[in-house]
């Protein structure tokens, strides 16, 4: 009987000092500080007084260039990373951030919408028993944060004087689902879906306490806020502030005509800088 006692014991030990040892085991040479503690660096202050310029700017990013690769992955969260939209999901459900409708930012839009959105939706279907009858079955569609393929950026483009610079600050941001659906002809339809807005500068802490990952040097890894301050994405120019109630590219022009006038609001901007010098 002691000898059985002996043996149990001995085996509780050993399971409890595998637990101890796995719950020490370090994926890497260093436990990860840096990104996780870090605050992001304030805006300097801009007077109203010392904008002599200023143009509201809508770009899309396309998460499937090269350039963006890092915003759309992982698609399932891993290694402690989150897609973009992953993450502002989980600020919005777990860090109070709150989201919009539109890129007024006056009208809050509930996390249950959020969801139903991104394809979380329930519908029920009939199933044959094996008597050859028929009850109904609800199936429960899961998040396909995977299907958010654009983000729209709002943002404002401005001269300051007492900087004498050209500068941009980012308003806010907007994931937009590309998925199929059935139309009642059959055919498939790309649809897409603007899911929701959030204020940029209200989602800056959770973005520069998350890294994106750095293909060339893991050891060097941006957050998502030095990703966006320092312009590391691709884009293009969907719309500029206008009187036409501010309507869109595409309203008016498309195809290689869209890219061009994509191209001339771009040099437009650019060159209000180079005008605001005198010689």
């Amino acid at each position: 009987m002691k000898k059985i006692v002996f043996i149990l014991l001995m085996i509780v030990g050993f399971s409890g000092a595998g637990n101890i040892k796995a719950q020490n085991v370090l994926d890497g040479v260093y436990p990860k500080e840096h990104i996780h503690n870090r605050k992001p660096i304030p805006f300097a202050y801009v007077r109203e007084a010392d904008v002599l310029w200023a143009k509201k700017i809508w770009r899309v990013i396309d998460l499937r260039e090269k350039i963006n690769l890092p915003l759309y992955y992982p698609i399932t969260p891993m290694d402690g990373r989150f897609s973009l939209v992953d993450l502002l999901l989980q600020g919005i459900q777990y860090e109070n951030i709150k989201a919009y409708k539109d890129d007024e930012f006056k009208t809050e839009k509930k996390v249950e919408d959020i969801l139903r959105d991104l394809g979380a939706t329930t519908d029920t279907t009939q199933v044959k028993k094996a008597d050859g009858t028929y009850e109904d079955k609800i199936i429960v569609q899961e998040v396909r944060s995977y299907e958010v393929k654009q983000f729209l950026v709002k943002e404002v483009w401005f001269f300051d004087r007492n900087y004498s610079r050209l500068d941009v600050r980012i308003v806010g941001l907007c994931p937009v689902r590309e998925y199929e659906k059935t139309g009642s002809d059959g055919q498939g339809q790309i649809l897409k879906k603007q899911v929701f807005w959030v204020y940029f500068p209200e989602v800056r802490d959770l973005l520069a306490r998350n890294e994106v990952f750095n293909p060339k040097n893991d050891a060097m890894r941006h957050s998502f806020d030095d990703i966006f301050l320092k312009r590391y994405f691709g884009s293009y120019i969907i719309k500029e502030s206008n009187v036409y109630n501010n309507r869109r590219i595409e309203d008016y022009t498309a195809g290689m005509d869209a890219f061009l006038e994509s191209e001339r609001i771009k040099n437009s901007i650019f060159n209000q800088e180079q005008d605001m010098w005198q010689w």
